[in-house]
C-alpha cells in the first residue's frame, strides 16, 4: 500500500515552515522596513519570512512531483535524529543560561557540549576550543566593535 503524498515528511514540514515564514512576514510587515539610516528593523526579517515560504513552497512542490517516492522511501534514521533533538536542546538551555551565566559562559558551554560530546573530541581539546572561542568573540564585539554582549551575574 502506497503511503499518501500528504502524510511525508517534507510536505507536513513544509506547510509548517511555509507558516511560520508567512507570520514572520505579517510580523516584519509592522516594522520600519528602511530609515534615514538604511535598513530598518523590519528589513531582514521580511526577507528571512519571504525565502523561507519560497524554500518551503520548493520542499513541497518538490515532493509532490516527485513520482513513486513512495515505494522507494527510506525508514527514519532515529539515531541521526536523536542527535540532532540533543543539539537543538543543548542550544536551548544555553539560551536559557544566557541571562544567568552571561554569553562568554553560555557559549563557552555550549561549544564544550559541541566538541566534546556531538563530535567526540577528547575534553582537553573541546575546552581549548571553547575558550578560543570565548576568546574571538571577546576580542570582535567588545573590544574591535564596541558592541556589548550580555553579561551574567558573575558580572561577564
Amino acid at each position: 500500500m502506497e503511503e499518501s503524498r500528504f502524510s511525508r515528511g517534507d510536505v507536513i514540514s513544509g506547510v509548517v515552515l511555509a507558516a511560520l515564514g508567512l507570520y514572520i512576514i505579517a510580523e516584519a510587515r509592522r516594522w520600519e522596513y528602511l530609515g534615514a539610516d538604511g535598513p530598518g528593523p523590519g528589513f531582514f526579517p521580511l526577507w528571512y519570512g519571504v525565502i523561507m515560504v519560497v524554500l518551503a513552497l520548493l520542499l513541497i512542490g518538490g515532493n509532490l512531483l516527485r513520482r513513486g517516492a513512495g515505494k522507494t522511501a527510506r525508514p527514519v534514521d532515529w539515531q541521526g535524529t536523536g542527535r540532532a533533538l540533543l543539539m537543538w536542546s543543548a542550544f536551548a538551555v544555553s539560551i536559557a543560561l544566557l541571562k544567568v551565566l552571561g554569553f562568554f559562559l553560555s557559549f563557552s558551554l555550549l561549544t564544550l557540549f559541541v566538541v566534546a560530546v556531538m563530535y567526540r573530541r577528547p575534553l582537553r581539546q573541546a575546552l581549548v576550543i571553547a575558550a578560543g572561542g570565548a576568546l574571538g568573540f571577546y576580542l570582535l564585539f567588545p573590544l574591535a566593535l564596541n558592541v556589548s554582549l550580555p553579561v551574567g551575574v558573575l558580572g561577564f
